[in-house]
């Protein structure tokens, strides 16, 4: 099993590890509503890519009361078990 010869010295060891730094995140805006979006992504807020609506992205406000609406469903139904 091979062991290094010589110590690694400090600045060898920096100069080896100098390209693992963070890059900085480049964000494009949003053709539709003006959201910084990731280049290549569809866009989270409004669900278009180069123009075209390509998800379908439900208000939080629509899915939490439709939530509460089925728990309160489903305790109705196991009160009346």
């Amino acid at each position: 099993m091979g062991l290094p010869s010589k110590r690694r010295t400090k600045t060898s060891k920096k100069e080896r590890a100098a390209h693992f730094a963070l890059k900085k995140m480049t964000l494009n805006a949003c053709g539709k509503c003006g959201q910084p979006v990731m280049p290549h992504r569809a866009c989270n807020k409004c669900g278009t890519y180069k123009g075209r609506t390509v998800l379908e992205i439900k208000s939080k406000a629509k899915t939490l009361r439709q939530k509460e609406q089925e728990r309160k469903a489903n305790a109705k139904a196991k009160v009346k078990k």
